[in-house]
């Protein structure tokens, strides 16, 4: 992790602050504009900055709201009606740097700090298998002991542990940048999405929220961090940044600059932008100015979704319950569950109080995983655990060949359909079970393939006998 610095090939720091903020500026609001955008993007056509720029300068009630419909339109036309779900598990919270508004900084004496023994994180494991979990984001600090060996000897010992029926069948990664021999030890161990968060975008903020004596404080070995990565090998990466540090505006079309250089220079964008806010945190004070309302956290991520139409959209349980069902029509296409952000949690009886200093930040969702999927399932979402397109290859650019009209019923909805049938069998409530197979009944009746639906039975029959793990 800390030997000399080697950037990509061709590295060049591509957010050009003055650029964007002119647009934000000088982008007027034109309603014409704005409607010729929104039919490039139900083209399910990549938008560039400058039209981005023009959904986020429309902020009229009219063309804001045809700006959520069009989110909802294109949200069903590319993932249907399916949320992915997902479980973070954090390692440790060991860190060199002192980021100004994280629990985990270096200078904050009172966290509690820990890194997980192999046994305890086996532990961890069996405790989400037996709730129904089946894919993991693992959480690292930035310190020395989380090595890309260490990293990638988690990954293996995740992937090893089955309890019950349970097993883990993806592990994500949300860690420090590495270097180019540091991101191929962690692909070999089998990893889907490395991902890595910019924070804040804007130059100046960056460096006041990061001390430049620290590693994080290089701006551009962060910035870089993906594009090594591609070069290594992995194929599938995460972006994000932290809303609330800086405008909104200037992040969202930093992410968009991000996504798009990607992809211009790689042949593949991102394969999952996230977008979370600010939460209160033990020992930490920040400045509110930058604060983004729930109104225009639900712009934010209807703009996000209209400008990368094949890019998923992660909306995690920092944010309440209420918050997640609202803004989760626009475009949200994987959402976490049950979540538990103290090191060591998820074995441990639930407490009605979060404990801040053994943890990162507070959440706004506390549900249990059955309770989130109780609630998907009445709301018409279909919950699902899928994990075939990773394993079957179908990643990285391929997945956008395969990412055209009459994937989702060839492929997306049965296999989301046979992961909520496990789930039903293994580890739901009555009521929920209930609910989830009048979904399932209800979701068969709209596939109009009559060779899919006679397959899609067949393996759900086969699910009810006993079997597991069954995939198109």
């Amino acid at each position: 992790m800390f030997n000399k610095k080697v950037l990509s090939k061709g590295c060049v720091d591509f957010i050009d602050d003055t650029k964007i903020e002119a647009l934000i500026k000088d982008t007027p609001e034109d309603a014409a504009k704005v409607r010729e955008i929104i039919r490039k993007s139900l083209d399910k056509k990549p938008l560039s900055v400058e039209e981005t720029a023009y959904l986020i300068k429309a902020e009229s009630p009219e063309l804001t709201e045809e700006i959520f419909e069009a989110a909802r339109k294109l949200k069903r036309d590319v993932y249907g009606n399916r949320i992915v779900l997902f479980a973070p598990l954090y390692i440790g919270n060991y860190c060199i740097n002192d980021c100004k508004y994280c629990a985990f900084r270096r200078s904050l004496r009172s966290t509690v700090r820990k890194t997980l023994n192999e046994k305890e994180v086996v532990d961890q494991v069996q405790a989400l298998e037996d709730h129904g979990h089946k894919r993991l984001i693992l959480v690292f600090g930035e310190h020395p002991d989380y090595s890309a060996e260490f990293i990638a000897d988690t990954v293996r010992k995740v992937y090893s542990v089955k309890h019950g029926k349970g097993e883990i069948r993806r592990v994500n990664i949300n860690a420090a940048p590495l270097d180019h021999e540091g991101y191929k030890i962690v692909k070999d161990s089998g990893i889907g999405t490395y991902q890595i968060f910019q924070e804040t975008y804007h130059h100046e903020t960056y460096r006041k929220n990061h001390p430049e004596e620290t590693h994080k404080g290089d701006y551009l070995w962060r910035l870089d961090g993906l594009s090594r990565a591609f070069e290594a090998g992995c194929d599938d990466m995460g972006i994000g940044a932290l809303f609330g540090l800086y405008d909104w505006r200037f992040e969202v079309l930093s992410l968009i600059t991000h996504s798009l250089y990607l992809q211009e220079k790689y042949n593949v964008g991102p394969h999952t932008i996230s977008f979370p806010r600010l939460r209160p945190a033990h020992g930490i004070d920040f400045d509110d100015k930058y604060l983004v309302n729930d109104y225009d956290f639900k712009r934010l991520v209807a703009i996000l979704r209209l400008a990368v139409p094949y890019t998923g959209l992660i909306l995690t349980a920092r944010e309440t319950a209420e918050v997640r069902r609202e803004v989760m029509q626009f475009g949200v296409s994987q959402i976490d569950a049950g979540t538990r952000l103290e090191l060591g949690g998820y074995s441990e009886d639930k407490k009605a109080e979060q404990e801040l200093k053994r943890e990162q930040f507070s959440i706004g969702d506390v549900r249990s995983l059955d309770e989130v999927m109780n609630e998907l399932i009445k709301d018409g979402y279909i919950p699902s655990f899928c994990t075939s397109c990773y394993r079957l290859g179908r990643t990285g650019e391929h997945f956008m060949e395969y990412a055209i009209p009459g994937f989702i019923n060839r492929f997306c909805t049965p296999n989301a359909l046979l992961t909520l049938s496990e789930y039903l069998e293994d580890y739901a409530s009555d009521q929920t079970k209930v609910e989830g197979y009048k979904l399932i009944e209800a979701e068969i009746s709209r596939i109009d393939e009559e060779k899919i639906v006679n397959k899609l039975q067949e393996r759900l029959n086969r699910i009810k006998k006993g079997e597991r793990d069954l995939y198109f």
